[in-house]
């Protein structure tokens, strides 16, 4: 269809945006753009999409991760939202700067799932994990269940890939016509006690199940791991190893159903997993930088669920530990969440708590009897770390807390 008026205007007026923001350093140039364009022509997203294959990745935790991973799969030029701008204006801004005609992977924040599904008609979905997240300002995660589950259910051109292990997620892709169920495993259960079907209580034993019979299906593709290495089983296809550069189970199970979406984009499983292995970073993410002259690794946890994830994945060590805590808008004000976060895991190790709230995560700490020494700023904790333990130093921070040292470092 050739573009209207207002849809070359839009795109247009996108671009002059963000170039400006650029120029006069009042951004990244991802949003304000994409705001600006769907001032112009408010169908600006659904023009730009349309007739261009779409892979849409959604959930609480590891979106912007497997974005990039999709992205590595499809290879060539694909148009994405590598910055993590997952709501509608950063849609529009990135498919208002990549080149035409070639695939488009976005991270989509949960709550705008119905809308990107409505104007860009994907190939893909794939759907992670749902938790609590920024409790200030997030609907229930049952409420983004049942959006899910309405907007999937005429979603008939739409290969979902779901994760077997989440009720929530099952709840929310069960009315699709066509979901490949992943086995890719829950670690935080808290948030999904309550059955989305009856309101009764998920008992997680032998996968999970409700007695009203709501339960979880059989998967079609799983992981597994034995002896220190790990594949994907893909229905009656291939096993393929599954070997990233990025740590972490759950960073290998969000591979796996990255190459599940690559599949309904048309790449083989095996050529998808090769390519994502190249991928040695996400937007800073266990990278590791010099910091305060000690080698450190970068690592962003949100939620009581990504906070699980990471310390599982520190907990074999003995480096020390910097965790830091800010409470800004984009955190969510409400740091109520740190008493749901299984700290008493650092139990031993030398600890630091930073940040903005470090005297709320201290409080935290000193009931979970983890001795930690407290500094405000996130370098001088590095610096205090480094010089109080043996190895690298892991830092662990919530959203801006993260990205104040990333861009300090």
């Amino acid at each position: 269809m050739t573009p209207t008026w207002r849809t070359r205007a839009g795109r247009a007026a996108t671009l002059a945006t963000n170039a400006v923001s650029r120029r006069l350093h009042l951004g990244s140039g991802t949003v304000a753009g994409g705001r600006v364009g769907l001032a112009v022509a408010p169908d600006l997203l659904a023009q730009l999409a349309e007739g261009r294959p779409v892979a849409l990745v959604s959930g609480t935790n590891g979106k912007t991760t497997t974005t990039a991973l999709v992205a590595a799969a499809l290879g060539g030029p694909v148009v994405t939202n590598a910055t993590g701008s997952n709501m509608p204006a950063g849609h529009v801004a990135a498919l208002a700067e990549g080149p035409s005609g070639v695939p488009v992977v976005l991270e989509v924040d949960e709550g705008y799932l119905p809308t990107l599904l409505t104007a860009t008609s994907p190939r893909a979905v794939v759907l992670l994990n749902l938790s609590r997240d920024q409790l200030d300002r997030t609907n229930e995660v049952r409420m983004l269940a049942g959006r899910w589950r309405a907007a999937l259910a005429g979603a008939s051109g739409t290969t979902v890939v779901a994760n077997a292990d989440d009720p929530l997620v099952v709840w929310g892709a069960g009315t699709a016509p066509r979901v490949v169920w992943v086995a890719a495993g829950l670690a935080w259960h808290l948030d999904a006690v309550g059955c989305p079907s009856c309101g009764g209580r998920i008992e997680f034993a032998d996968g999970w199940s409700c007695t009203c019979g709501f339960r979880r299906p059989d998967p079609a593709v799983t992981l597994s791991e034995a002896d220190g290495a790990s594949s994907a089983t893909f229905g009656d296809g291939p096993t393929v190893p599954v070997d990233l550069a990025i740590p972490g189970r759950f960073n290998r199970a969000n591979a796996v159903m990255a190459a599940v979406a690559a599949q309904a984009m048309g790449v083989a499983p095996e050529r998808a997993l090769a390519a994502m292995a190249t991928v040695g970073e996400v937007a800073g993410r266990f990278s590791t930088r010099t910091v305060a002259g000690h080698s450190t690794r970068l690592m962003l946890a949100k939620n009581p669920a990504g906070w699980v994830e990471l310390l599982e994945l520190v907990r074999p060590g003995t480096a020390p530990v910097v965790v830091s805590i800010n409470a800004r808008v984009a955190d969510g004000r409400d740091p109520s969440w740190l008493w749901d976060v299984p700290f008493e895991e650092l139990r031993g190790r030398p600890v630091v708590a930073a940040g903005e709230r470090c005297l709320d995560l201290s409080v935290r700490l000193r009931y979970g009897e983890v001795a930690h020494t407290t500094q405000a700023d996130p370098v001088a904790a590095v610096a205090a770390a480094g010089r109080g333990g043996d190895g690298p130093v892991e830092f662990i921070g919530n959203y801006t807390a993260f990205h104040d040292l990333y861009a300090r470092r």
